[in-house]
């Protein structure tokens, strides 16, 4: 075979790739190899496991559909930013049809801390960003927060309805902007 690829990054463009094509179901170690026309062995050079490709293919997919845009208001407004999270689940669920859905079933029973740990991962830098932008949105009002309902509180909340919008493929965000508005603003 040749080899024509000859990264790790390389090898997960490619993985990305075929999990937007073919679908998760259909992504395995071998696949990724044709793809890249190369050995399945030379695949092994960079990942020492299908599940540890499994996991970095996933974990590649997050970070390409939570990709920051360098938009200044995502920074600066925590309305702006969770509807930009909402549109990113929204073109990442047309980009990767059934990712979302799939992707935490495709670790191996013994495997799934090292998925598990990928994604919470992931779901905590987004939980931070929305953290340091709620306490930097200066529109929000003095007294929203007390030492009863945090910045902190609030965050955990606005992503648990992010994950269940998420689960239930429902990417409009209005009634959570509305809580949002009614809640801090």
């Amino acid at each position: 075979m040749n080899k024509t690829i000859t990264s790790r990054d390389d090898i997960l463009n490619v993985s990305r790739d075929l999990i937007r094509t073919q679908g998760q179901t259909a992504f395995n170690i071998r696949t990724v190899a044709a793809a890249c026309q190369v050995s399945v062995g030379s695949i092994y050079n960079y990942f020492e496991s299908k599940a540890d490709l499994t996991a970095a293919a996933v974990e590649s997919v997050w970070h390409d559909i939570f990709h920051l845009s360098g938009c200044p208001e995502i920074s600066e407004n925590f309305e702006a930013c969770i509807s930009w999270i909402f549109d990113c689940l929204r073109q990442g669920s047309e980009k990767y049809p059934g990712f979302f859905t799939l992707h935490s079933m495709s670790f191996l029973e013994e495997e799934k801390s090292d998925g598990k740990r990928r994604m919470n991962r992931a779901w905590e830098h987004i939980r931070v960003r929305l953290h340091t932008v709620l306490i930097h949105d200066k529109n929000i009002r003095p007294d929203a927060f007390d030492k009863k309902f945090t910045p902190e509180n609030f965050v955990s909340i606005v992503f648990s309805l992010i994950v269940s919008a998420l689960l239930q493929q429902n990417y409009d965000c209005s009634a959570v902007l509305e809580l949002i508005r009614r809640t801090v603003y």
